[in-house]
């Protein structure tokens, strides 16, 4: 399950460049016109512009995966760089629905309670469902 991204990290930085090149080229035709001022709201521009990209980029690559092995239940979160794995034993794993209009469901056993399905529909998650419970039996 991955975020539905327009532009991959690679597309982002190629728009990117051609988006700083664009933007020196006309603040270097203003400034040798003499209007020095350009210069300020270029740097403004392009530091806004740079940290929606970053923030953008951190979070384009997120993704989660369900792996069924034998008796483990893999759960794996790759969320702003960061991956985390769990670990389940699928004869006592439980998997919850989402409630009312809620926009993720729920593996847990014990006291350990993960949510899941964040980048999908609604349907896409009850298919999903029940395809993971399927296996599980």
């Amino acid at each position: 399950m991955r975020r539905n991204c327009a532009l991959t990290p690679k597309q982002l930085l190629r728009f990117y460049i051609a988006l700083v090149c664009i933007s020196a080229t006309v603040a270097t035709g203003f400034l040798l016109a003499g209007v020095w001022v350009i210069l300020i709201f270029t740097s403004i521009e392009l530091s806004v512009v740079t940290a929606g990209f970053l923030i953008y980029c951190r979070h384009a690559l997120d993704s989660e995966s369900i792996e069924i092995d034998g008796t483990r239940f893999i759960v794996k979160k790759f969320i702003a760089y960061k991956e985390t794995v769990y670990e389940f034993n699928t004869k006592w794993v439980k998997i919850e629905l989402p409630i009312g209009d809620g926009k993720t469901f729920f593996i847990s056993q014990s006291n350990l309670r993960i949510e899941l399905g964040q980048f999908l529909r609604r349907e896409q998650q009850l298919a999903l469902i029940s395809s993971v419970r399927a296996h599980l039996r």
